[in-house]
């Protein structure tokens, strides 16, 4: 006699009660999606309501400053004219810091990943922190530069990361200190070194540097321009990227960032 034909349920169907479960999650899953939609709708009107007049006010100001359009007269309103342009170009990038680290925080930032070329993006970073570097008369030595390796990374999260470790290495750097950057391969990873000359910090100082609106020293007496989100966004931002940001520094003994990123 023939044996009784079964059928084995579980194997076209899951068990009953893990079919709330399921829907629980697609649940969440739908709430988180739409939250970050609202969160990336408000950082957008944030930061356009915010840019806007920041715009205006320093293409204006620069207008007066350089009397394009006819002498303003005394000498002071062209300072003076000077003086609103700097403020507003601090201010706007107070606010574009504000608006990435919320994007950052809240996991909305956008991160495509491509092969880079350090070199490149070097030498874009560069051009945009000439006049800063002039200023505080600090030489920028890049070993091995024309010859640096590929990383793979967010061209615009790179360039970003570049920026603010040289800026901070500039900032705190003595006029005619040299600031050393370096690029080497690691296995299937390159690690980016950039250390300056400056005073540096107590080590124990070094973890509070990656919380934002943080700085080294006391607040009443240093000496240094910025709110301390510069490192805070290259740490989230690497970790973004699946790399990391490693600091040493001691007192006396300058300050090295360690961005390490994937091998490209």
């Amino acid at each position: 006699m023939a044996e009784p034909a079964y059928l084995d349920a579980s194997l076209i169907a899951p068990p009953a009660e893990d079919a709330p479960t399921e829907r629980r999650t697609a649940a969440e899953e739908r709430r988180r999606a739409a939250l970050d939609d609202r969160k990336r709708s408000f950082l957008r009107m944030v930061s356009h309501e915010l840019r806007t007049p920041l715009n205006a006010v320093i293409g204006f100001s620069e207008i007066l400053s350089h009397e394009l359009y006819g002498p303003l007269g005394s000498p002071q309103y062209r300072e003076y004219a000077q003086i609103v342009h700097d403020s507003g170009v601090k201010l706007l990038k107070l606010v574009n810091q504000i608006v990435e680290i919320a994007r950052l925080e809240g996991h909305v930032t956008d991160i495509k990943m491509t092969p880079e070329s350090l070199d490149e993006a070097l030498e874009d970073v560069m051009e945009g922190l000439r006049p800063e570097i002039a200023r505080r008369e600090v030489i920028i030595h890049i070993i091995g530069q024309g010859a640096l390796p590929l990383v793979i990374a967010d061209s615009r999260g790179l360039r970003t990361m570049l920026s603010n470790l040289l800026q901070n290495a500039v900032t705190h750097s003595p006029a005619g200190g040299v600031v050393h950057v370096a690029a080497g391969r690691i296995g299937g990873e390159v690690e980016i070194t950039i250390r300056d000359q400056g005073p540096g910090v107590d080590s124990a100082e070094l973890p509070r540097l990656l919380q934002p609106f943080e700085q080294g020293g006391s607040p009443l007496t240093r000496n240094n321009e910025g709110v301390g989100l510069g490192l805070p966004i290259v740490d989230l931002l690497s970790r973004a990227m699946g790399g990391r940001l490693k600091l040493s520094s001691s007192l006396g003994a300058g300050f090295l960032a360690r961005l390490i990123l994937e091998a490209g």
